[in-house]
């Protein structure tokens, strides 16, 4: 079992040397540099032809860099032991999970990972014990989901993914099956998603409120919950639309996407704050219980708190958020801990602690 295989190889690590360890896309920079603020090493590991952001541009804060014909081959033997021989702790992100696969990553990925590897398949939406599962099991109010188009009774979202890019999600709205059945159309007839993918869709009621990613911590060490602040995304094409006036929008007449290019930040009144505390709660005393050890380190509730103020989650990140902007704009952590703290950083700070406690165990898979 991989969980005996991560066992044995903490053990024989040197605690004194760990190197921190990420994919070359995503949230690569803001790891490694939260890991030199903390005194560690870095390794990246990079793809041929998308490696100059860390190879070159940002050299100073890796001290190595594995480089790979393509990201899915980072679960093969010799970059694993590459990555064992530098004493590596990894910490996965969005695009380590979706090139390196959820089956290669249980089963054949024996680097220690900083949080809980059998939680990353929970992000999809066809698998079970799922996010929207484990969101419904601790009591968090999330959107009504409809199984079929026909129940379509309100404003929703399509959630289906891209043609060309799995990895993105093309979006699209519908208030009745019949618009529905015609944006569809539309869609497949532009090549923009496919007839296949959108029988897998998740069709969701589309909550009017403002929308917040809390980006979160759940240390094993502690058990306690930290917030390191709120984002919100920037997406292309959607943003270029919406900063056209009304007119202009309804005379273009085309199909907006929402692919994530960015993030801004931003604060929530503090009089809300405890909410997305009480529903982080639920959430990792749900995981403890559904995916043990539960969900370690960090994560993200993405959602949107509406005019009557109620906090709806739809979207759960269960591995490290892309989102460096929360250090330098928000005042949580330094609240907490007096200074900035961002998510490398609290990443390297809890592998300190474990170390520095004999307890490195607890916070790795």
């Amino acid at each position: 079992m991989m969980h005996n295989k991560i066992k044995l190889v903490v053990e024989k690590y040197n605690h004194k040397e760990l190197c921190i360890g990420v994919l070359g896309s995503h949230s690569a920079l803001e790891i490694a540099s939260g890991a030199k603020q903390e005194g560690y090493q870095t390794v990246v590991v990079c793809q041929k032809g998308r490696e100059k952001t860390y190879a070159k541009y940002y050299r100073n804060i890796f001290d190595h860099i594995v480089m790979l014909d393509k990201f899915s081959d980072i679960t093969n033997p010799q970059c694993v032991k590459q990555l064992i021989d530098l004493n590596t702790v990894f910490v996965p992100n969005r695009s380590f999970a979706v090139y390196a696969g959820y089956e290669a990553i249980e089963t054949q990925f024996s680097v220690p990972l900083m949080g809980n590897r059998s939680m990353l398949r929970t992000e999809e939406r066809n698998t079970p014990r799922n996010q929207l599962y484990l969101l419904q099991k601790a009591g968090i109010v999330t959107p009504k989901t409809f199984q079929a188009p026909s129940e379509i009774d309100r404003l929703v979202i399509v959630k289906v993914p891209e043609k060309q890019r799995a990895i993105e999600r093309a979006f699209f709205y519908a208030s009745s099956p019949g618009e529905y059945e015609e944006t569809a159309q539309k869609r497949i007839s532009q090549g923009i998603i496919t007839a296949e993918a959108l029988k897998n869709a998740v069709i969701e009621e589309y909550i009017l409120g403002a929308k917040f990613n809390a980006n979160l911590f759940w240390s094993p060490l502690t058990d306690e919950i930290d917030l390191l602040g709120f984002d919100r995304r920037i997406q292309t094409d959607l943003d270029g639309v919406l900063d056209l006036p009304a007119q202009e929008q309804l005379e273009l007449n085309i199909p907006t996407q929402n692919i994530e290019i960015g993030h801004m930040g931003a604060t929530m009144r503090e009089s809300q704050i405890e909410k997305i505390f009480e529903a982080a709660e639920k959430f990792v005393e749900t995981c403890k219980k559904e995916y043990l050890p539960g969900m370690i380190g960090l994560f993200a509730l993405q959602g949107a708190i509406t005019k009557d103020l109620e906090f709806y989650v739809f979207d759960v990140s269960p591995r490290v958020p892309g989102c460096p902007c929360v250090e330098p704009t928000s005042p949580y952590m330094k609240y907490k801990y007096g200074m900035e703290i961002g998510p490398g950083r609290r990443v390297a700070m809890e592998i300190k602690r474990a170390v520095a406690e004999g307890r490195l165990a607890d916070v790795l898979t």
